[in-house]
């Protein structure tokens, strides 16, 4: 779909730290697409408009187009800030807020996040994921895990979003694997039977986990490590220690992964292990769904 010329009857906009994505979309079915790596983190507030159009340009009539985005461009550091919304409550619906716009061919809606006071946590992008998911299982009522650089666990029911906690995950994997000195031992392979040998490793004994994370550096100096060993049992301790601190949102639970393929499988096969075999919701499917129904919302507003 991408980069075909089609004019848009609103456009939906995922907007995070790294990437900017949008979707062309006809009532709820996108009809083109198209991405850059300009994501809040390397744009000024005067430089969000040109990034915006620079991708949208071709599906813009000679009307005012409804653009809805969510995700950090509505950070402090982002386009204009959407203050959060604060949990319990549903994940969309909150105010949204509207930045100022030269071009007259778009009208631009940044949805809220989501926070919670105790223990301190925010999102931004997962609400509208979560919506999407809801919209698609509106009877779900347990654990949602969205996988990524900061993996959310999220407690729902009855249509709101109740708790969560936020982990690191995988932002330490991946400052470990590029920055530390294990970036010596890291190799483009990935053995599975490591990796879960770790998680139990990681889930049993986490405090163990700096002499651990050096260990495999030791182990590539004095032993001939087989290749993928070192990145995989790196992703165990790590996903390990994480299924160890969240147990009390996944035991006995209800649990649904929203997140990228890859990611989201070493997640299924982690709690497979602890006896939880998880739902699996496509998280661009759900992303739109839940920028659609915000849409749908503010186009019914008066």
């Amino acid at each position: 779909m991408s980069g075909q010329t089609t004019y848009a009857d609103w456009i939906a906009v995922d907007w995070g730290t790294s990437n900017l994505r949008a979707w062309a979309m006809r009532g709820s079915t996108p009809v083109a697409d198209a991405g850059s790596g300009k994501g809040m983190g390397s744009l000024n507030p005067d430089q969000f408009e040109p990034a915006l159009l620079d991708l949208i340009d071709p599906w813009l009539g000679t009307g005012r187009t409804p653009v809805i985005a969510c995700g950090m461009v509505g950070a402090r550091q982002g386009w204009i800030e959407a203050p959060y919304a604060k949990v319990p409550c549903p994940p969309v619906g909150a105010s949204s807020v509207k930045p100022e716009v030269k071009d007259p061919r778009i009208d631009v809606t940044i949805l809220p996040g989501l926070s919670q006071t105790t223990p301190a946590d925010v999102m931004r992008g997962e609400e509208t994921q979560i919506a999407g998911f809801l919209g698609m299982t509106p009877e779900f009522d347990g654990i949602l895990c969205l996988p990524g650089t900061h993996t959310k666990w999220v407690q729902v029911s009855a249509g709101e979003v109740v708790s969560f906690r936020t982990y690191m995950t995988g932002e330490l994997f991946a400052l470990i694997s590029i920055q530390s000195v294990l970036r010596h031992s890291m190799d483009d392979a990935f053995d599975q039977d490591a990796f879960m040998a770790a998680v139990r490793d990681g889930m049993a004994d986490p405090q163990a986990l700096a002499g651990r994370f050096f260990a495999l550096r030791a182990e590539g100096l004095v032993a001939e490590t087989q290749p993928g060993m070192a990145r995989a049992r790196l992703s165990g301790f790590l996903i390990g220690a994480e299924l160890a601190a969240a147990k009390p949102y996944w035991l006995g639970q209800r649990v649904a992964l929203l997140g990228a393929g890859k990611l989201s499988d070493l997640y299924a096969k982690a709690l497979a292990a602890e006896g939880v075999l998880p739902e699996i919701a496509d998280v661009t499917e759900a992303t739109l769904a839940g920028l659609t129904a915000a849409y749908e919302t503010l186009k019914d507003a008066p």
